[in-house]
């Protein structure tokens, strides 16, 4: 259900790199940018047949990285740092997939 609709779709979709820009965006949300996580999570879900709604949520992305590329994570030294980590899974939340879905949060305090 989530793969191109029809022949001009699969046309357009051929010239366009999408495991290129993904791996990107991953490298990102890796390294630097962890508020992409969701998003990234999600179009990583179709790696391979992606539609023009997928490419139209990475160009999203895209802008919005553009317009909060000034925005970036500080950290000061401290002593003495508490770590707490929270979880959450979901079992086959994708109706397309059925595949899992978890996200994790740690938070480091003073």
């Amino acid at each position: 259900m989530q793969g191109p609709k029809n022949d001009v779709e699969r046309e357009v979709l051929k010239h366009i790199t999408h495991a290129f820009v993904k791996g990107s965006l991953m490298y990102l949300h890796n390294y630097t940018r962890p508020d992409i996580s969701f998003v990234v999570g999600i179009l990583g879900r179709y790696p391979s047949n992606a539609s023009m709604d997928h490419w139209k949520a990475v160009k999203q992305v895209l802008t919005y990285l553009q317009g909060t590329k000034d925005y970036m994570l500080m950290y000061k030294k401290f002593d003495h740092l508490e770590m707490i980590g929270y979880l959450d899974l979901d079992f086959y939340g994708c109706r397309d997939s059925r595949k899992s879905t978890f996200g994790y949060l740690v938070l480091l305090s003073e």
